[in-house]
């Protein structure tokens, strides 16, 4: 596990195609392509996902499972946004269905 101040997640952009294509090389799998997410550790690069179709590439020399993980979480609250941008539905979504009936009706 790693301390929160120890890992960055961030969206990927043009000038990380090198350290993708890197990654890519040393985990022996194909580049990922669409929207990435990347995962750096203590400022480098170690682990990067696909939000098209969930891909993971990582260094292997690196303990990244729990840096990946992190990564999965992020990646659904970034497709829950898209989905449903408004905080406030996102929250009554994760209601119980009588509880939310009751709000919609106006009860109290």
């Amino acid at each position: 596990m790693y301390a929160a101040n120890s890992y960055v997640l961030r969206l990927a952009n043009e000038a990380d195609a090198p350290e993708l294509t890197r990654l890519a090389a040393l985990d022996s799998r194909a580049p990922l392509t669409g929207s990435i997410l990347i995962g750096e550790l203590h400022g480098e690069p170690a682990a990067a996902l696909s939000l098209t179709d969930d891909r993971v590439i990582a260094d292997p020399f690196r303990p990244t499972a729990h840096l990946v993980t992190t990564m999965r979480r992020r990646a659904g609250g970034l497709r829950a946004v898209e989905h449903m941008p408004s905080l406030r539905d996102r929250l009554l979504a994760g209601l119980p269905p009588s509880y939310r009936a009751r709000l919609a009706g106006g009860g109290a």
